[in-house]
């Protein structure tokens, strides 16, 4: 298995916080998303190897693990128990291994110690356990399905499986669902389920994490002498009063209008409003003579 530096994939530094990784994965995620970029192999790679380095660098102990085994991270804890045992069973005067491998020769190390078994762990008559191979789906979602937690029901390799989709989930993310991809051998554990969801936005909203952004347009007459108007949120809608001599691309907040936060339960976050001046048409006589008249006395 090849090398791949999850860091230089998402583009930070190994003392990246998990704030960053968070935001780096955010960005990559919807840089090369298969929707953005349809038919473009290259994309896909890119998308898939961000996912994979999400996955691991994003949860502290499988960070922890990479971050000394490198791409055998999987098999930290089998190597372990199996260099203890080994350590046991060895007559006094044996080599001795210790160290940090720093996740380039541990597949090396754990070859020629255990004649090429890269599995998970021994069995109780000392045949090697193979963990499961990992599955990996995609799930389609609409924007306003994301909005509200979903139940559903996958079918992988011909079994059903119920999952709880928590509201908020982003288009790009990957979740993993313990247990149920491949068997493993001689009692090795099962491998897991990694869902990967494409989000699709037929809204006139635009999303950004847990904000709302809308563009709306705004006629000259409220925007100069101000009023109220009504205006269509996700789920409703809301009145906005409009201050006098209102201009052209001012925004404005809804607080907690937005999109909820994943897996913070009654949590939401803003609606940002952008106002887009509409100029007035098919004026009658009349009416280019009041705004002639305005336009003279501005002068």
């Amino acid at each position: 298995m090849e090398y791949i530096d999850y860091y230089k994939v998402l583009g930070v530094s190994k003392n990246a916080s998990e704030k960053d990784i968070k935001k780096a994965y955010r960005k990559m995620a919807r840089k090369y998303h298969p929707d953005v970029n349809p038919n473009d192999a290259t994309a896909e790679k890119k998308f898939k190897e961000a996912n994979e380095a999400n996955e691991v660098l994003g949860d502290p102990e499988k960070r922890k693990k990479y971050d000394k085994y490198g791409k055998d991270w999987e098999h930290a804890e089998a190597f372990e128990q199996a260099r203890q045992s080994r350590q046991h069973s060895r007559p006094s005067g044996g080599q001795q291994y210790s160290g940090d491998f720093g996740g380039h020769d541990f597949s090396d190390f754990f070859e020629s110690m255990f004649g090429g078994a890269g599995g998970g762990g021994f069995s109780q008559g000392g045949q090697v356990k193979f963990r499961g191979q990992d599955f990996n789906a995609e799930l389609r979602l609409s924007l306003r399905d994301a909005y509200q937690t979903q139940k559903q029901t996958l079918t992988v390799n011909g079994k059903n499986i119920r999952i709880t989709i928590p509201a908020g989930i982003e288009n790009g993310q990957t979740i993993k669902i313990k247990g149920h991809g491949g068997p493993g051998r001689n009692g090795g554990p099962k491998g897991d389920l990694y869902i990967t969801f494409s989000i699709e936005n037929n809204t006139p909203f635009k999303r950004d994490g847990s904000n709302l952004y809308k563009n709306i347009d705004l006629d000259i007459y409220t925007a100069v002498l101000g009023g109220e108007i009504t205006v269509d949120t996700f789920d409703g809608k809301a009145k906005l009063k409009v201050k006098p001599e209102t201009q052209n691309g001012t925004t404005v907040k809804l607080k907690g209008k937005g999109f909820p936060f994943y897996k913070k339960e009654g949590q939401f976050g803003d609606l940002l409003i952008t106002y887009t001046l509409k100029t007035p048409t098919n004026l009658s006589a009349r009416e280019k003579e009041l705004f002639k008249e305005l336009a003279a006395i501005k002068k």
